[in-house]
């Protein structure tokens, strides 16, 4: 029995990809062998020695504790993509609250008295005239697969793109617009926009990655939006700039004190992913690749592991995590071949400090091959399947 453990509610819908028979999902379940996960942290979770994979139903993995996964051979997995159609509407929708300012002249009509609330209206509208998206310039940093859908939906509607990412992926430049620009650092991009969009992770080279140097680079009534992680903006500086008029807005999903009240800040709960279509993709994406990795041992969109994938050839299969270390393959095909197995198929991928192997053998598995891997120093699990 496989054994599925679920610490937030995941969307039943992804819950159906996995089998009904030989599979148990529940969210209390003592040593699973696999856990789904959103936005429960797991920094502190104890990690029991039956774990094989973690799929977080999302893009973000920060309430993941990554190095100690790794350590146990426990693949971490994602679902980039799943959730980016819902970020773009959500980001599209946040430069029209801020270019017409929507949200105070909203909050303006709700403060207006019910007598004589016509002329009220008429005579307050022109305070909060707004401006178009066509012709303005959109600066987004990082195109993965949601800054990529941002980049085109805002050239659809007339809008000059410019991105800006070192480590933009074949896939995601397939996807692109040939009509959106390249920058070539993140100052110049800076430096030419008047919406700036962030879609990055919080890392080290991300904290503060607009700060007071990079705000005076805007142009001037320039608009900030922050739909990927809070840290990524001073926000002590962006508030000095919005207070001199140095810039219009700033929109973003992660409100964390007072700031959140300042007339120029729209500050929402955190809606990027939250719609129900999203939470069914993510849960289906993350499914799949649980089910798979645990049935074949293929690893698709892992954010600590290789991705590797090969198509079964043999009558049973190795799936072995290890370190990334000289001579692992040469030990491990050794292994093998001192158990008398006959190797038919085999892949292997490193990325970092931790690598996996796929062996697909001839005959069935025998305890002696499991046993030869198991002593080898950096083999971290051994699986046949």
């Amino acid at each position: 029995m496989v054994k599925i453990q679920t610490l937030n509610n995941i969307s039943p819908v992804g819950l159906d990809k996995l089998p009904r028979e030989g599979y148990e999902v529940a969210s209390e379940v003592t040593n699973p062998d696999a856990i789904l996960v959103r936005s429960a942290k797991m920094h502190d979770m104890e990690i029991g020695d039956n774990l094989k994979a973690v799929g977080r139903a999302g893009a973000g993995v920060n309430n993941i504790p990554l190095d100690k996964m790794s350590d146990k051979g426990v693949v971490v997995f994602n679902a980039p993509g799943a959730n980016a159609n819902a970020v773009k509407e959500l980001v599209i929708s946040s430069m029209l609250l801020s270019s017409r300012n929507i949200c105070q002249a909203w909050n303006y009509v709700n403060g207006l008295p019910l007598d004589n609330l016509k002329t009220a209206i008429e005579d307050g509208k022109k305070n909060y005239a707004g401006s178009e998206l066509p012709g303005k310039t959109l600066g987004i940093v990082g195109l993965g697969a949601i800054g990529v859908q941002i980049a085109n939906a805002a050239h659809a509607l007339g809008m000059k793109v410019i991105g800006f990412d070192p480590s933009i992926t074949i896939k995601s430049a397939w996807k692109l617009s040939a009509e959106v620009e390249q920058a070539l650092s993140v100052d110049e991009l800076f430096s030419q926009s008047d919406f700036v969009s962030f879609h990055v992770p919080l890392v080290e080279g991300t904290k503060n990655l607009l700060n007071e140097e990079r705000i005076a680079l805007l142009p001037e009534g320039a608009t900030i939006l922050n739909f990927a992680r809070d840290g990524i903006v001073d926000e002590d500086a962006l508030i000095t700039a919005l207070e001199a008029g140095k810039v219009k807005y700033y929109v973003t999903d992660f409100p964390i004190d007072d700031k959140k009240d300042h007339e120029r800040v729209i500050a929402l709960p955190h809606l990027g992913a939250s719609t129900a279509e999203a939470e069914d993709n993510c849960a289906i994406m993350v499914a799949n690749q649980i089910k798979d990795y645990l049935e074949n041992g293929n690893i698709l969109n892992s954010v600590n592991f290789p991705e590797a994938k090969m198509p079964r050839a043999g009558k049973e299969r190795l799936a072995i995590t290890h370190k990334n270390i000289p001579n692992m393959v040469g030990q491990i095909s050794t292994a093998v071949a001192d158990a008398g197995a006959n190797i038919v198929d085999m892949l292997n991928k490193s990325r970092d400090e931790v690598a996996y192997t796929l062996i697909d053998l001839e005959s069935e598995i025998s305890d002696t091959v499991i046993d030869n891997l198991k002593q080898i120093e950096g083999v971290l699990t051994v699986r046949g399947l």
